[in-house]
């Protein structure tokens, strides 16, 4: 990810649109996902894991 410099722009500025442009481009959430090497089969049970807690969410709404 770059940013190129304006004439006349402040740091400020500059780091603010640098922020932005990341925050656009989704980077960070996938930065984070691979800090830690996760095995399939772990990935596999944190979806199972959140479907069940989705799924109760849902029926407690319900009632």
């Amino acid at each position: 990810m770059s940013v190129e410099l304006r004439p006349g722009e402040g740091q400020d500025s500059i780091l603010r649109r640098f922020r932005k442009a990341v925050a656009e481009a989704r980077i960070l959430p996938i930065v984070r996902q691979k800090r830690w090497f996760t095995s399939k089969s772990e990935i596999r049970r944190i979806k199972r894991q959140k479907a069940i807690r989705k799924a109760q969410r849902a029926t407690m709404e319900q009632q």
